[in-house]
């Protein structure tokens, strides 16, 4: 798919314009993903944030991921095509609760998911994504209780990896990833037989035991990338698609859909367009702003996450 020419256009100019470096994330539509400076997951668009050079931050993602990109760049504008681009792990996870968690059980390490509000960082002691969750966890002293938040399937995923038998889970859930049944999965392998199933660890555990290959969204386009296999059942958002067939040229990918909408796709990314970026770009709002104080506790745990290799 090829990006709209006048608004393709108008947006490369405002971003010479306003120094601004564009992020995107793998499930963005395809015209904006060919537009950006960087395509990638939670872990790698952390990273690049850091790294960003201009003015300017444009977001195109969900609202907690230009969150921490603001952490991590304060002197610099931070913005996002759309400021309704949520995410479920998010809602399902509110700050007080956490804090409440923290005053009863001040021995527990919390341990926060990316996909968490500034907020709920803010009472973490270290943060994690999917690809780096095994590593993050495996960090933590043995003896040392942890509370993992907010995803049910990927904390389970990662206590089973890890061993970790005193991790307490919250039970959030992705509204893309748990939905995916394990019955429809199953009627894909009948009629792929010979594809390779590749799954998010945020999908369910029912969903898991059939995977030949378990990754974040990046592990799983480098997987595919390097794998001999030639047919693919992808169990993620298929926004994928656009970077898999860059790297996977000439190999056949399938999805399954969904219990919530009969689609693989998540409706808070597929919230920015072309069009909302160009007017960001313009207004330079919806803007993120962070008090300094909560953006300086939310780092601590931010950078906790990143100097673990």
């Amino acid at each position: 798919m090829i990006a709209a020419p006048g608004v393709a256009e108008e947006i490369l100019e405002l971003k010479q314009e306003r120094r601004a470096i564009l992020l995107a994330h793998h499930y963005q539509e395809p015209e904006i993903q060919e537009l950006a400076d960087f395509v990638g997951d939670s872990l790698e668009l952390a990273r690049k944030a850091r790294e960003a050079e201009g003015d300017v931050i444009a977001f195109c993602g969900v609202w907690f991921m230009a969150e921490t990109a603001k952490a991590l760049n304060p002197s610099r504008v931070v913005i996002v095509p759309d400021k309704a681009a949520s995410c479920s792990l998010v809602d399902s996870c509110p700050a007080e609760p956490v804090r409440e968690f923290r005053r009863r059980n001040p021995d527990h390490v919390i341990v926060s998911y990316i996909n968490t509000s500034i907020e709920v960082k803010a009472e973490s002691d270290i943060l994690c994504t999917s690809r780096n969750a095994v590593k993050v966890v495996n960090s933590i002293p043995a003896e040392k209780p942890i509370l993992f938040l907010p995803d049910r399937n990927l904390g389970n995923y990662v206590k089973k990896q890890t061993g970790r038998q005193n991790m307490k889970i919250w039970q959030g859930a992705c509204i893309v990833h748990a939905t995916f049944p394990a019955r429809r999965l199953l009627d894909a392998k009948a009629a792929h037989p010979e594809a390779m199933v590749v799954a998010h660890p945020e999908c369910p555990e029912q969903v898991l035991r059939h995977a030949d290959f378990i990754g974040s969204t990046s592990a799983i386009i480098d997987y595919c990338g390097s794998s001999p296999a030639r047919e693919f059942i992808v169990m993620t958002e298929n926004g994928v698609n656009f970077s898999l067939a860059r790297v996977a040229r000439g190999k056949k990918f399938h999805y399954v859909a969904n219990e919530n909408c009969n689609c693989s796709e998540c409706p808070y990314m597929r919230l920015n367009t072309l069009e909302k970026l160009r007017e960001a770009l313009i207004s330079l709002e919806p803007r993120v702003e962070i008090p300094e104080d909560l953006m300086q506790r939310a780092l601590i745990p931010l950078e906790r996450m990143l100097a673990v290799k």
